[in-house]
């Protein structure tokens, strides 16, 4: 039996009410994602088919924008390895990456996210915070709302790439 999409389920243990939205969001992208790349070939990975960004790009970007967007949500800076991370997105790694590994980072980045989640005050949520090196204004909620559909818009663009690929 199929069960319904994540919004559909209830809440998730110890997420805070209004956050609810963010974390079924997240949790939706991470189980398509997971059932999407099943059996994706490795050698496709780093291809981008009509110049679009590659299989390869979508699941590092899923998992580094997720850590970026909550280190802001924390009102918090990007540390080197961030930044690092963020340059290299699209890039093959030197070492034998699969697409099992890039699938399993962005799940470990969903459980970290979702942790996250859980230790946010609401009463926090409205709290203004700074992004990027040119401290741009958001919110709290303004942030994890972004993560939140960046990581479905990206998971949108991963299923029509790998359709394409694997047509």
């Amino acid at each position: 039996m199929e069960l319904p999409e994540v919004w559909l389920r209830g809440p998730i243990d110890n997420i805070p009410a209004l956050l609810q939205p963010v974390a079924h969001a997240i949790v939706q992208s991470a189980e398509e994602v997971e059932k999407l790349m099943y059996g994706f070939p490795n050698e496709k990975l780093w291809m981008r088919p009509a110049g679009v960004a590659s299989v390869g790009f979508h699941l590092q970007h899923l998992t580094g924008v997720l850590d970026r967007l909550f280190t802001y949500a924390r009102g918090e800076s990007l540390n080197d390895e961030q930044l690092r991370y963020l340059k290299t997105e699209g890039t093959p790694p030197n070492h034998e990456c699969t697409v099992n590994d890039l699938v399993q980072r962005f799940k470990d980045q969903i459980t970290v996210s979702l942790e996250r989640l859980k230790h946010i005050p609401e009463t926090s949520i409205l709290s203004p915070v700074s992004v990027g090196r040119k401290k741009l204004p958001s919110t709290v909620l303004g942030l994890l709302f972004h993560a939140a559909e960046h990581t479905q818009r990206h998971t949108g663009q991963l299923l029509v790439t790998v359709r394409v690929l694997t047509d």
